[in-house]
């Protein structure tokens, strides 16, 4: 029979101490692709807000969409997706001739929601854009 050698008293404890050094790292990259997955998800919704307050805005109508109505529209399309801050929406070429362009803009605070905290002291206030350019039916 083999006797089972122990190992040396200077290497015990040596995978706890291992695991207290990465783990802080391993989290923090772990919450850090969750929130970058939650930011880039904030991004697309803000991208169909915009797709959708220019599309709403070219259709032909008579009279023509006012600039107020599309702002209307694209903050309506926000609040349904759940977002509570007000969005900075630009619209330049509202009621215009045929073939001419609408361009929306939305400009949105991004609030982390994973490390609200840790990130934001490093990286500031986050704002996504999304812009959406077409040409009146």
């Amino acid at each position: 029979m083999q006797s089972q050698r122990s190992a040396p008293v200077a290497q015990r404890g040596v995978a706890a101490t291992e695991f207290a050094l990465a783990a802080p790292l391993i989290i923090v990259l772990l919450f850090g692709m969750l929130e970058f997955g939650l930011a880039i998800y904030t991004k697309g919704l803000i991208a169909n807000a915009s797709r959708e307050g220019a599309r709403f805005g070219v259709i032909y109508s008579s009279p023509r969409k006012t600039q107020g109505e599309i702002q209307a529209v694209v903050q309506d399309y926000l609040e349904r997706a759940g977002f509570t801050d007000p969005a900075d929406i630009n619209i330049t070429g509202a009621q215009g001739s045929t073939g001419s362009p609408l361009s929306v803009d939305v400009n949105y605070p991004y609030n982390l929601q994973v490390l609200p905290n840790f990130v934001a002291e490093i990286t500031g206030p986050i704002n996504l854009k999304a812009n959406s350019t077409m040409l009146m039916e």
